[in-house]
């Protein structure tokens, strides 16, 4: 389901920041991304992109104590499911106008005790998300999502629940385009789909990032 990411300072996530618009631009290094966590998108406004931050959980209020944000405790999501963009009060009012896209290394997904990390093969990795902009008082915050489709056979035996949708370099103008409300376009990509040749790699943690034995590549669909 995607509960974790990591982000390296790496040629591919260069080339993918390129492919977004925004060469010379990059996120932050960071390896071990959780939910509730500071995490970059990318989004479309003004005819321009940018690379803002934000809190991962879309739904964000004030800590208790008084300093910083957290996921609402009132709902146990932070990625927003593919069949429910449409239809869910938590994101059908977001979905026409605030697509985004997380620029990221890989993303993490556990079997058992046993971390993988997984990305395209050769690519970083452009996580298809929504996001929101919130006011408290006198501070302005960021929140984004990230998209899941639901699971697929051939990456079943490493996370049954789901996959994150990852677009394609050919997606990423209409995905972030505000102006689009038409998001019935978008429909076949909400469809399960490994839509590039799929590395995953076990390893000794995300905070080492150390393969402990030999990637598996699940092909792209088609």
């Amino acid at each position: 389901m995607c509960g974790r990411y990591n982000v390296i300072d790496s040629p591919e996530v260069q080339t993918l920041m390129e492919q977004l618009g925004l060469p010379g631009v990059a996120p932050r290094p960071q390896h071990n991304v959780p939910p509730g966590g500071i995490g970059e998108f990318v989004i479309d406004a003004a005819d321009d992109r940018y690379l803002l931050p934000g809190i991962w959980s879309l739904l964000i209020e004030p800590n208790s104590n008084g300093y910083g944000f957290r996921p609402n405790p009132k709902f146990h999501t932070f990625n927003a499911r593919s069949d429910r963009l449409t239809s869910s009060p938590l994101w059908k009012k977001v979905y026409p106008t605030k697509r985004c896209i997380v620029p990221v290394s890989a993303f993490h997904e556990w079997k058992g005790k046993q971390v993988y990390n997984i990305h395209p093969q050769n690519e970083a990795t452009a996580l298809a998300g929504l996001w929101q902009t919130w006011h408290f008082e006198d501070e302005t915050v960021n929140s984004f999502t990230v998209i899941t489709l639901p699971p697929h056979p051939r990456f079943n035996h490493i996370h049954p629940k789901s996959l994150p949708l990852m677009l394609r370099p050919e997606e990423f103008d209409l995905w972030l385009d505000p102006e689009f409300h038409h998001v019935d376009a978008f429909q076949s990509l909400m469809k399960t789909h490994i839509s590039a040749p799929l590395v995953c790699e076990p390893m000794r943690s995300t905070k080492s990032l150390e393969p402990v034995g030999e990637a598996e590549i699940l092909l792209a669909d088609g």
